[in-house]
């Protein structure tokens, strides 16, 4: 064992990667702590019912939001890795793109508003929130940064954010704020990042503003390949972000602040896949370059990963659920509870679904992710109508753990092209590789 940590301390390509995966960890530990921590304190200051309408107003803008980013960040990232010569247009078309994209968003949800039983109030809530996605255009510094495996840069950007967030946001609930300035808040956040990446980029590198240039052909060519993942995630979007919106139209606001209090609990914890899978897609794609077997390999070992990481996360949160919710949110929110035991449990095929996204990519198979996460949309509303109506707010947690089985799993089952990934994944499912080695052991 000594041996093979002393080998691996000394191989460049692996300290790398695992440096940069450290800064993400790192950033989104803090981010999960502090994070939960004001925010925990936000909900209890702020109550089940305007909490529930503040969680509202983001899942509505969160419908929608996708469409500003365009299904570019992984494609982006892939283009820098293939070819370092074209950053300055891939960056200064991405950006562009986004921003265009972002105005989108504010004009689909000024016609969308008009299909719900929101009040004024509401509404307003809702277009300041949205009205952040235009500085997430800025985003695009992290997917020069991705490729370039330097993510410590993105991390203090982000560190900076939440910490002048995280102020802000005392400030106000010590000063008895209203509803309506936690909403400002958000825009805040996405301002004061946007500089951070701004000033990281400017600083790191020897591609100055104007070399960030808008290139027609480029955005063509991105669009071409990132249409499908626009699809995609759109609909992960509407996948993540409905049971919150099916709850207030069909129950009402406190409702939806008791169900938001427990996701809020079970995905904090789903920066864990998306950072490890972010950090190694340069690795698993250059996998590729050397061998199939190192590729599936590799991809065989991230599944592992994800899944052990996973239970080991739901395990506790079923048993502590109650308590957990009681600790931090208060007996307000005592039906809680009920909705974790059930919710965390999805993180088990969110870990692998966000896993197996990354090879779709790779492998150009970009629209299976469409159709696996469609398919789980269709279930996930369906379910939401039948189970809400019957259990309530449990019911969209029974709902949301059924449609991510559909997606991060039966769904390679029911396609041939990507069946071997069902057997990844189950193998890593009933732990046959961790058999495997136990048995080898003993041996």
């Amino acid at each position: 064992m000594l041996s093979k940590i002393r080998t691996l301390k000394n191989h460049q390509g692996f300290m790398r990667y695992f440096k940069n995966t450290s800064w993400l960890f790192g950033e989104k530990i803090l981010r999960m702590v502090v994070g939960l921590f004001v925010g925990i304190w936000v909900a209890r200051y702020l109550g089940p019912e305007q909490f529930g309408i503040f969680s509202y107003a983001q899942s509505f803008v969160g419908l929608f939001a996708a469409i500003a980013t365009l299904g570019l960040d992984g494609i982006v990232v892939r283009e820098l890795v293939k070819d370092e010569n074209r950053t300055g247009e891939l960056i200064g078309t991405a950006f562009w793109l986004k921003l265009i994209g972002a105005f989108l968003v504010l004009i689909i949800l000024a016609i969308a508003v008009n299909f719900t039983s929101n009040d004024s109030y509401t509404n307003a809530l809702v277009f300041i929130i949205a009205s952040a996605t235009i500085f997430q255009s800025f985003n695009v510094v992290d997917m020069f940064f991705q490729a370039k495996v330097l993510s410590k840069f993105v991390v203090y950007a982000n560190i900076i954010s939440l910490f002048v967030s995280s102020i802000v946001k005392v400030v106000l609930i010590l000063n008895e704020a209203s509803l309506v300035s936690f909403a400002w808040v958000v825009l805040f956040d996405s301002f004061v990042l946007a500089m951070g990446f701004l000033y990281f980029y400017l600083k790191n590198s020897t591609l100055s503003i104007k070399h960030l240039k808008f290139n027609k052909s480029t955005a063509v060519d991105l669009l071409k390949d990132s249409w499908p993942l626009i699809l995609s995630g759109i609909v992960i979007s509407i996948y993540m972000k409905i049971d919150q919106v099916m709850i207030k139209e069909m129950l009402n606001a406190e409702a939806v602040g008791q169900y938001a209090a427990a996701v809020r609990l079970s995905e904090a914890w789903y920066f864990i896949p998306m950072v490890i899978s972010a950090s190694l897609f340069p690795a698993i794609i250059n996998a590729k370059k050397q061998s199939k077997a190192l590729y599936y390999e590799r991809l065989q070992k991230l599944y592992d990963l994800m899944v052990w990481l996973a239970i080991a996360i739901a395990i506790p949160m079923t048993f502590l659920s109650d308590w957990v919710i009681n600790l931090l949110y208060g007996e307000a929110y005592h039906e809680a509870g009920g909705v974790l035991i059930v919710h965390i449990w999805a993180g088990v095929f969110v870990f692998l679904t966000v896993a197996s996204g990354h090879f779709l990519i790779a492998e150009n198979m970009i629209m299976k992710a469409f159709y696996r996460n469609a398919l789980a949309v269709f279930f996930n509303i369906v379910l939401n109508i039948v189970l809400i109506a019957e259990y309530g707010i449990k019911g969209a947690a029974i709902a949301t753990l059924i449609s991510w089985i559909i997606s991060g799993y039966i769904y390679d089952f029911l396609d041939k092209k990507i069946r071997f990934m069902f057997v990844q994944k189950t193998k890593s499912l009933i732990g046959y590789r961790a058999y495997l080695f136990l048995k080898h052991r003993k041996s």
